[in-house]
């Protein structure tokens, strides 16, 4: 559920330190990223969201992938100016299959004295049991999902998640509303296969860093 803004203000009053963590290829990052990592950093009283690019997803082909350093800089290009949201290079240079629960494990042994939440969108919550080490990762951080409008009920979604308890309750708690963005890099990457136009779907340093370096021409 949303938080408001007396639960905000008694979370910076308190001093806690909270921190969001967004993974994906992001290839390319748009602005349904950025907007999602927005919607969780209100909703939640973040002090900042991660944005954290793979090496290699573990449930997608790595062969669509723009290569690391070209997807790394149109994450630079697209988070210039907003000190709140950053990104790492940690999957990266940690190379080989890119793993939520490593990550996590990471940046909580880094900042131990940070909250960490991550940022996932409700269409993820029925795939959560088939991912890597998830109960391990669940009980690392505080796993917050943006719903979207047409969800199921709180029922049908509980046991759509095939979760033992409690993660499903804690899962279902910590929903949050945001904007809706039907906005998807796969539909951009053939956008610009075909020549067509990404404007106003990607930040204009990314959609001109696509034009300078011909990425997915081939898409």
């Amino acid at each position: 559920m949303a938080r408001s803004l007396d639960y905000c203000l008694m979370v910076k009053q308190a001093g806690m330190k909270r921190k969001g963590i967004l993974g994906g290829s992001f290839n390319p990052v748009h602005h349904g990223h950025l907007i999602l990592a927005r919607d969780a950093l209100e909703a939640f009283a973040l002090e900042s969201v991660v944005l954290v690019p793979c090496a290699t997803p573990p449930h997608k082909p790595a062969t669509l992938l723009a290569p690391a350093a070209h997807r790394a800089a149109m994450l630079e290009r697209a988070l210039a100016g907003d000190p709140q949201l950053v990104w790492s290079r940690l999957e990266l240079d940690r190379t080989g299959i890119s793993y939520s629960v490593d990550t996590v494990s990471a940046l909580c042994a880094a900042e131990p004295d940070v909250e960490w939440h991550f940022i996932i969108g409700a269409d993820s919550l029925p795939e959560l049991v088939t991912w890597h080490r998830i109960e391990e990762l669940l009980a690392g951080c505080r796993c917050v999902t943006m719903q979207r409008p047409g969800m199921p009920d709180q029922a049908t979604l509980r046991a759509a998640i095939r979760l033992p308890a409690p993660w499903p309750d804690r899962l279902l708690g910590d929903l949050f509303p945001g904007h809706l963005v039907d906005i998807s890099s796969s539909d951009i990457r053939r956008r610009v296969a075909v020549g067509r136009s990404i404007r106003y779907l990607v930040p204009e340093p990314v959609e001109a860093y696509i034009t300078e370096h011909h990425l997915y021409q081939n898409a």
